[in-house]
């Protein structure tokens, strides 16, 4: 239980760096409220746990590796803090979680969303029912009951929060025609406009369905219906032209996989 006076001990982990910076945002306007912590992966998820000992934790159910379920299994139900789970799983998938009564939370979620959820998170910190929620963690865990959990198969992305001057818009992953890298930044190229987001290209691949994206360069992904030539130089280079006109090289290694896609090989 949390004295009264002392604030509330908060660790989030979310494997996105623009998904945590969110959840800081928003705790920062809440009254007697400490952040003690933050994780991308869920190994420094369970150090942090087990060292800082936080009263809740925000919890992003998919990440490469340990996933958010993973981490609760590695520390345990019965020592797990009040969590939050956040998810890119729609609200009909995740309705186990509410029977089971622990909260989450689906990106992208709107600041009320955010309000209900904490405040409900809060309330059951302060009333020491972290018990019974540790029982119902262990039963989404067995997959026993009502409180089963989704698949652990992650979805694939349907949207992407982007931060534009302090303001959070969606972008829809069907929009989205191609992607570059630009440093640690990921640069999302839709409707003509070019979205900057704090993200890794490795994790943009992982979470997007190849069946429509593929990467074909180490700084690029493409949405393969928007792919129009196969491009290739006297000097053997490779590249793609998509439908808006827009030219991007293609690795050699990735150039044989491609043309399969293209029915250009058996």
């Amino acid at each position: 239980m949390v004295a009264r006076g002392k604030p509330l001990r908060v660790l989030l982990v979310d494997d996105e760096a623009l998904a945590r910076q969110r959840l800081e945002d928003l705790l920062k306007a809440q009254d007697n409220v400490e952040i003690v912590g933050t994780a991308d992966n869920g190994e420094a998820a369970v150090t942090a746990i087990r060292t800082l000992k936080p009263d809740l934790v925000f919890l992003d159910v998919q990440m490469p590796g340990k996933t958010g379920l993973d981490v609760i299994r590695t520390i345990g139900a019965e020592h797990m803090p009040a969590t939050v789970f956040v998810t890119a799983y729609d609200q009909y998938a995740l309705k186990a979680f509410d029977v089971a009564a622990i909260d989450y939370l689906v990106k992208p979620f709107d600041d009320e969303r955010f309000e209900q959820a904490f405040a409900r998170a809060r309330r059951l910190v302060e009333l020491e029912e972290v018990d019974r929620l540790s029982e119902q963690l262990r039963a989404v865990l067995q997959g026993s009951g009502p409180a089963a959990a989704p698949a652990a198969k992650p979805e694939y992305l349907e949207r992407i929060a982007v931060e534009t001057r302090g303001q959070v818009r969606v972008v829809p992953v069907s929009e989205i025609e191609y992607i570059t890298a630009s440093g640690p930044y990921a640069e999302l190229h839709a409707g003509g406009r070019a979205h900057v987001i704090r993200e890794r290209m490795q994790t943009l691949e992982e979470r997007l369905d190849p069946a429509k994206f593929f990467r074909i360069h180490r700084s690029a992904i493409v949405r393969l219906d928007q792919i129009e030539t196969l491009l290739r130089d006297p000097g053997g280079d490779y590249g793609v032209k998509l439908r808006s006109g827009v030219q991007l090289s293609v690795s050699r290694n990735r150039v044989e996989q491609l043309e399969r896609w293209m029915g250009l090989t058996p």
